[in-house]
Parts: C-alpha cells; sequence; structure tokens
C-alpha cells in the first residue's frame, strides 16, 4: 500500500494506491476486483457557502466534498502518476498552483496482525 500527499498552502492532501495483492476497501462504486492497483482519495472543490472551512495560505475558505472516486489501473506506474494529478488537481480546485505543491510516495507497512 503507498500513500501519495501533496502538501501545499500549509495544509496537506494523502489518498491510498492499494498494490496488487491488497484488498481496496469495498463499497459503491469502487472499480472491478480484477484491477490490481486501485486509488482512492477524496475529491473536493471551493464553494462560496456551506461546506467545511479550510485554511490555505492564511486564508479561510468553504470546500465542499464529493464522494471518493476510486480508480483501478493496470499498471503500477500510471496508478502512481494519476494519483499524483489527482492531489494536483485537488489543489488547482482551491486556487493552488501546481508547482506550490510539494507530493511524496510514501510506503505503507502492511499490519503484522
Amino acid at each position: 500500500m503507498l500513500h501519495i500527499r501533496g502538501h501545499a498552502g500549509g495544509t496537506a492532501l494523502t489518498g491510498t494506491l492499494y498494490e496488487r495483492g491488497e484488498d481496496p476497501p469495498q463499497f459503491r462504486g469502487a472499480p472491478d476486483d480484477e484491477a490490481p492497483y486501485v486509488w482512492v482519495c477524496d475529491a473536493f472543490y471551493r464553494v462560496e457557502s456551506g461546506g467545511t472551512t479550510q485554511t490555505i495560505d492564511g486564508e479561510e475558505i468553504q470546500v465542499a466534498f464529493e464522494s471518493p472516486m476510486p480508480r483501478g489501473f493496470e499498471e503500477r506506474g500510471e496508478a502512481i502518476e494519476a494519483a499524483k494529478e489527482h492531489v494536483r488537481t485537488q489543489f488547482a480546485r482551491l486556487g493552488v498552483p501546481e508547482g506550490d505543491v510539494r507530493l511524496e510516495v510514501i510506503e505503507v507497512a502492511e499490519d503484522p496482525a
């Protein structure tokens, strides 16, 4: 399992990439079980009122969340690049320039349970 995390404007967004052999969460809209790589992350956008207050670069803005849109991929590299693009897009929807988003890929150790 990988976490793909973007940092910008004093906050961060993290999504999860489930890899071959791991069990992604099962919910309505999840991709076909046959996809070896599954990306799951929140999606959101800026709204004028309602939503949740978030501080970006010291400015309080309102953010509305969409249901996660899991996506299945055949190749690991393709999945990681799509995950990075998703994170950049979410920040762009809040007005953060792409160049201001710092991305990291974090290997998550399996739970020994």
